[in-house]
């Protein structure tokens, strides 16, 4: 996998969005690219496992939770299942826990801060619709790009 989101943005600029979140790198992984998984919860993470656990390998799941740093959405074991099974990587507008194992694991993790608190297992949310946060539209089946420069979105694969 050899990209640079820099690189992208000087070649296909006008063609890619641009995400303005100043995300934190908590995964094994800073570089990563895969196709968008969306999930949109609210301090409740059953929906994040059940993407886990039924996206295609390669993917990158996207989950807006709204910006809450009231809890975690993604700790140790959903990352673990994640890498498993072959997930790219999961960017969370919310919360995650278990940072220590977090950083070990074969994934990319990109969250706004940390949380000690586990979320509602409530089952609230939705699967596969598009997340605007940071500027831009994350859609089902486009592609994102991750490294220590930012984050890049593609309508195609680069």
């Amino acid at each position: 996998m050899e990209f640079k989101t820099a690189d992208l943005s000087d070649e296909y600029g006008d063609e890619l969005q641009i995400c303005a979140t100043a995300f934190q790198h908590y995964g094994g992984k800073r570089r990563f690219m895969g196709t968008i998984q969306t999930v949109k919860v609210f301090e409740d993470n059953i929906k994040v496992r059940e993407a886990i656990e039924s996206v295609e390998s390669g993917s990158v799941i996207v989950v807006d939770g709204g910006g809450s740093l009231k809890c975690a959405l993604l700790g140790d074991q959903l990352a673990a299942l994640a890498a498993s099974r072959g997930i790219e990587g999961v960017i969370v507008n919310g919360g995650v826990r278990d940072v220590g194992e977090l950083r070990t694991t074969d994934l990319g993790v990109l969250a706004l801060g940390s949380n000690p608190k586990k979320s509602k297992k409530n089952g609230a949310g939705e699967r596969g619709v598009t997340l605007v946060f940071g500027d831009v539209e994350w859609r089902l089946g486009d592609y994102v790009y991750v490294d220590d420069d930012g984050v890049v979105i593609s309508k195609i694969k680069r």
